[in-house]
């Protein structure tokens, strides 16, 4: 590839690349508090609890992502409620992927072996004592490879933004294309080779939190 070619792209590219790693990080941890929260509240021994966690789960999985942004982006302001494009975005990705990761906590908090439900209960611990000092740091270690494939496709979800306006990797390359349309093959190229990239980040990160956590229970 003409190295030119590059220094020009370069800018624009950088610029999409930072938004879709701020979409990325910030949907990410709406998304991971909700799946513990509601994981959690799947659980609870109260039914209403149980209820509205089931409700949302039910909700915000079975719509479309594309769709849930635009309703948060173009059709809550006729409501009054009005959220900037990348607000909208970490609010519906969030919602969303929330809803999906709320499974697999529930699913790792039951798989821990029953025998530890009743050693944490012959400590005499409260409830929350028992599911965050006990339960819950066994849970993590079996949640984190679900959770690092969740993360990556939230990563590649982000894309989705570009309809909304928001200036991420995708829209970026888009606004090239159209003043490059000879170079195609090369600047996607490229973008291909920088989502990789930021997969990769995500599953190394995750990773080192794996054998860091199985390395303490050892």
């Amino acid at each position: 590839m003409n190295p030119s070619l590059w220094m020009e792209w370069a800018p624009l590219l950088w610029k999409g690349l930072v938004t879709t790693v701020q979409v990325a990080l910030l949907s990410g941890v709406v998304a991971l508090f909700l799946a513990v929260l509601t994981g959690i509240c799947r659980l609870s021994k109260y039914k209403l609890i149980r209820g509205i966690a089931y409700v949302y789960v039910m909700l915000f999985r079975g719509v479309s992502l594309l769709v849930l942004l635009f309703w948060v982006y173009f059709s809550l302001p006729a409501l009054g409620i009005e959220f900037s494009a990348i607000s909208a975005a970490v609010l519906a990705f969030g919602l969303n992927y929330g809803a999906f990761g709320s499974e697999i906590v529930r699913s790792s908090i039951l798989a821990v072996p029953k025998g530890q439900w009743e050693a944490a209960l012959a400590l005499n611990l409260t409830p929350a004592q028992r599911m965050f000092r006990i339960i819950l740091p066994q849970a993590v270690v079996r949640m984190l490879p679900p959770i690092n494939n969740l993360m990556i496709e939230l990563l590649k979800a982000t894309s989705l933004v570009s309809f909304i306006t928001l200036a991420d990797l995708t829209f970026q390359s888009q606004i090239l294309r159209g003043q490059f349309f000879g170079n195609t093959i090369e600047l996607f190229t490229i973008v291909l080779i920088l989502y990789f990239i930021l997969s990769s980040c995500i599953t190394l990160v995750a990773r080192l939190l794996e054998r860091k956590l199985s390395a303490g229970r050892m």
